[in-house]
């Protein structure tokens, strides 16, 4: 009744435009509801090519496909996964310095253009050059180096031997710490590594951050049959490196001590990473089959995350959330790492 004596008294147009303004409020008091309850996609990795010069026995990441989106398409998901609450952004691949260029690209647009608080890389290391670091290092915060044992028949038998994978791991550790970059290990517990004892060498290298996982079997990545993998070695078959809870164990049990160690078993790292294959859609590797949502381009961020399940609390449980930001370098400094020689960070 008040609102009908009040538009008998303005007139026809101040009660249009009245009407209009409080229309206007309540869109935007939904807008904001709607906003906050979004979900963020506060740190993901984004798989921009599944090409890799290794042949991984375990491989959860295969080569099924050749393709690598144009750097328009590129740069436009990576906007809107911005303003959708991207903090971090993991590059990986397949082997993402194989596009050397593209990666490159990639790292400054996010630092520069984005202004995301982290960019990290994780590689193979065997094309990391310290050319590329010193010309593009600026804009990595993080750079994590696949290492799953220090002895070179093991790494041969899993498909990662070089003849020199631990001296490319000092010099990559080196050349991080002369440009302030944190420098990470990445390390896959299987049928052929769980018993090795890696203490010394990781205390020497001395990475900010050590990341155990228990080796994952996806299927429709690594679930093929042996006959296939005779006839197509990009195609993977990880049920013969599966290992028990019991035997991860004992490799956690081993290592635990180092400040740098961080397990991740099955039961958290299935759902809990938030993956953006080469199409720029969503990846399901959690139970069962593996899921992907339609493309980010096609219908959102908000659409496309809710074709595909991300356990943010195991998110969270595993650390997600931690110092993700380069260090600041004074002039002829060295940063140093975080596993065996401070006690810098606490995890």
């Amino acid at each position: 009744m008040l609102l009908n004596l009040t538009y008998s008294n303005w007139g026809l147009p101040t009660a249009v435009a009245y009407t209009g303004a409080i229309g206007i409020v309540v869109f935007l008091m939904y807008w904001k509801h709607r906003s906050d309850n979004a979900t963020k996609p506060v740190s993901l990795s984004y798989h921009f090519s599944r090409k890799c010069n290794k042949e991984c026995a375990f491989c959860f990441h295969t080569e099924k496909t050749s393709y690598v989106a144009s750097e328009d398409d590129m740069k436009k998901g990576l906007r809107l996964l911005s303003e959708a609450g991207m903090r971090k952004i993991n590059f990986a691949g397949g082997e993402p310095f194989l596009y050397p260029s593209r990666l490159a690209m990639l790292c400054r647009f996010c630092k520069e253009e984005l202004g995301l608080e982290s960019v990290s890389i994780i590689t193979n290391g065997t094309k990391v050059t310290e050319k590329w670091m010193e010309k593009h290092g600026r804009w990595v915060d993080v750079m994590g180096v696949s290492c799953d044992s220090f002895d070179e028949e093991t790494n041969i038998v899993i498909g990662r031997g070089t003849g020199e994978n631990v001296t490319q791991l000092f010099r990559i550790r080196d050349w991080c710490r002369q440009r302030g970059i944190k420098f990470k290990l990445n390390t896959v517990v299987c049928i052929h590594n769980w018993q090795e004892d890696m203490v010394d060498t990781i205390r020497e290298l001395d990475p900010f951050r050590w990341k155990v996982f228990q080796v994952l079997y996806v299927e429709g990545e690594n679930d093929v049959e042996d006959e296939d993998t005779r006839v197509n070695r990009r195609k993977q078959d990880a049920k013969k490196l599966l290992i028990s809870d019991e035997q991860f164990q004992v490799f956690c049990n081993k290592h635990q001590h180092l400040k740098c160690f961080i397990p991740e078993p099955n039961s958290i790292m299935a759902s809990s990473y938030l993956i953006l294959d080469e199409f720029l859609c969503f990846l399901d590797k959690g139970s069962g089959v593996e899921k992907q949502s339609q493309s980010i381009l096609k219908v959102g961020v908000q659409r496309a995350l809710s074709e595909v399940r991300w356990d943010q609390e195991a998110f969270k449980q595993r650390g997600g959330m931690y110092e993700w930001t380069k260090d600041v370098m004074g002039d002829g400094a060295e940063m140093e790492g975080g596993c065996g020689s401070r006690d810098k960070l606490d995890w």
